[in-house]
C-alpha cells in the first residue's frame, strides 16, 4: 500500500451534517495524499450511508455500538498509513490549507510530536484550545461550580493567558478536536488510552508524548473552526458522568488514589449539594421544568458514583 502523506480519522456518532461539512472542507486537498479514515459509533441518522454515498474515497469503520472517542481512533489508528496522522472531530471545518501548514511545521521541527491549530468558534473569535498539565489544586476549581472563585492566577497559567492568541508556543497539551501527531510517535506510544470513554484522552496522550521526550505545539497559522460539543450535547447527563470519571481517572493515574479520592468526594459532594438547590427552587416553583431535569441529571450523576473506569 502506497504510503500517504496524512491519514485523517474522523470519530462520529450522530452528528451527519456535521460530518458532511467536515469532510467537504478536506476532501480534495491537493497538497497532500490524504487517506481519510472515519469511525462511526453506530449512529441512527444516516451517517454511515451518507459517507458511503457522497465520500466514496473515504474509508468507512462502521461499528455496531457507540465505542467512544478514544476506542475509535485506536481503530483508526490500525488503518492509518500516513506518514502524520490527523485525529479531527466531525464538528469541524478545516480552513484553506490548515492541514499543509501543520504537516510543513511538523516536517521542519522535527522535536515536536503533536502540533494542534488555532481553533475558532462558529462566529470567528478564537477558542480556548492549548493548555498546561492540570494540578490537583486546579481540579477542585476548573469546570466545578468553583470556577468563579478560583485564583485568577490559577486559571491563568492553566488556560496559559500569558502566550497571546496569535503565537506559537510549546505547551502541555492541546484540544483533540484537531491534533495531529507521527507515525513514530504513535508507534512509540501507542494509541489512546480506551479505559476514558470521552474527555480527557488528549491530555493523557500528550501527558505521554510529553513523557517520551516529544514537544507539543499551538500553532495558530493553521485554523480549524470547531462547533463545540455537538455530539455530546444528544447526552446531557452523560456528559456529566464521562467528563467526571474521565477527570478522575486522569488523577488516580497520574497523581495518586488519595488525590483521586479526595476530589472523587468532592465532587460527589458538590452535585448533591446542587441537586438540593435545584429540587428548593423548584419546590418553590421557579422554573420548575428545568429544575426537575437538573435533579433527575444531578441524581443520575450521583447514583453513577463517578467511579472511574480502569479502577
Amino acid at each position: 500500500m502506497t504510503q500517504s502523506d496524512l491519514s485523517i480519522i474522523i470519530v462520529s456518532w450522530n452528528v451527519r451534517e456535521l460530518l458532511e461539512g467536515c469532510l467537504r472542507s478536506i476532501v480534495g486537498q491537493s497538497a497532500l495524499t490524504l487517506q481519510i479514515i472515519v469511525v462511526d459509533g453506530a449512529s441512527s441518522d444516516g451517517s454511515a450511508a451518507m459517507v458511503a454515498e457522497q465520500f466514496p474515497e473515504v474509508e468507512l469503520v462502521a461499528c455496531q455500538e457507540n465505542v467512544g472517542f478514544p476506542r475509535g481512533n485506536n481503530l483508526g489508528l490500525e488503518r492509518a498509513n500516513g506518514r502524520y496522522i490527523l485525529l479531527l472531530n466531525p464538528d469541524t471545518i478545516v480552513h484553506g490549507d490548515a492541514l499543509a501548514q501543520m504537516v510543513s511545521y511538523l516536517e521542519e521541527n522535527s522535536q515536536v510530536g503533536v502540533v494542534g491549530p488555532q481553533l475558532l468558534n462558529d462566529d470567528g473569535s478564537v477558542q480556548s484550545s492549548r493548555r498546561r498539565f492540570p494540578t490537583v489544586k486546579t481540579a477542585f476549581f476548573e469546570s466545578t461550580w468553583l470556577q468563579p472563585y478560583a485564583p485568577q492566577a490559577l486559571l491563568d497559567q492553566y488556560y496559559v493567558q500569558d502566550v497571546a492568541d496569535d503565537e506559537t508556543a510549546v505547551v502541555d497539551w492541546v484540544m483533540g478536536a484537531c491534533l495531529m501527531t507521527r507515525q513514530e510517535v504513535v508507534a512509540q506510544v501507542g494509541g489512546l488510552d480506551e479505559a476514558y470513554f470521552m474527555y480527557s484522552e488528549e491530555l493523557d496522550y500528550c501527558r505521554r508524548v510529553h513523557a517520551a521526550g516529544w514537544q507539543v505545539v499551538y500553532y495558530p497559522q493553521a485554523q480549524v473552526t470547531h462547533l463545540s460539543g455537538k455530539s455530546s450535547e444528544q447526552a446531557v447527563t452523560y456528559r456529566h458522568i464521562n467528563f467526571n470519571q474521565a477527570k478522575l481517572r486522569y488523577f488516580r493515574k497520574y497523581h495518586g488514589r488519595l488525590a483521586a479520592g479526595i476530589l472523587r468526594v468532592f465532587l460527589l459532594a458538590s452535585y448533591g449539594w446542587q441537586l438540593t438547590l435545584e429540587a428548593i427552587k423548584g419546590a418553590v416553583g421557579h422554573k420548575r421544568p428545568l429544575r426537575w431535569q437538573r435533579v433527575k441529571a444531578y441524581w443520575m450523576v450521583l447514583r453513577s458514583g463517578l467511579k472511574p473506569a480502569g479502577y
